[in-house]
């Protein structure tokens, strides 16, 4: 088993931000945010999938690998690093972003034999994924991919599992997901 991470150039990253913080402030939230990722992995291997090297020189710092894919989007690079991974013989990858500020374990999303996804609060995008990189998935990631996912998972015939957990399910995109969450403050 092995976690993958997509991560976008520091610099060009949560611009949707920009009315609460100036790029610099953007940018280092983008790399504590990733950062607070692979330490949810915790002993599973790492693998950063990128196009920008200030990101694949992070990712070497963290004990990650890198898996470099110019100009493929966000689909096709996760495509691209999940494939590479069954290569180097893992059978279960997790896919999981880089701007869940409140992760705290990814291992347990790959304990079923199937696919495992976990949406953001508002059961829009798909957040975390787990599967066998053999399964034949093609990855839709953008508003509204976590029907389109779990759709997916249904026109392969895979078992599905769907799990809202909260510490996973917070993204940040806009303003508003800076705050802390009530049910961490308490």
């Amino acid at each position: 088993m092995a976690v993958l991470v997509p991560v976008k150039a520091f610099s060009h990253a949560k611009v949707r931000l920009a009315p609460a913080l100036d790029a610099p402030a953007r940018a280092a939230l983008a790399r504590e945010m990733a950062s607070t990722v692979v330490r949810a992995a915790g002993p599973l291997p790492v693998a950063i999938v990128c196009d920008d090297d200030e990101v694949a020189t992070w990712a070497r710092s963290v004990d990650a690998s890198v898996i470099w894919c110019p100009g493929r989007g966000l689909n096709g690079a996760v495509a691209d690093g999940v494939d590479e991974l069954g290569r180097d013989g893992f059978d279960q990858v997790i896919v999981a972003h880089a701007d869940l500020p409140h992760a705290l374990d990814l291992a347990w999303v790959a304990d079923f034999d199937g696919v495992t996804l976990v949406p953001d609060r508002h059961d829009d995008g798909t957040n975390v994924l787990a599967l066998s990189p053999t399964s034949g998935f093609t990855f839709a990631y953008g508003p509204g991919s976590f029907p389109r996912h779990a759709a997916e998972a249904e026109r392969l015939g895979l078992a599905l599992r769907i799990e809202r957990e909260q510490t996973l399910g917070w993204d940040v995109d806009l303003p508003a997901d800076l705050v802390t969450p009530d049910w961490l403050a308490s």
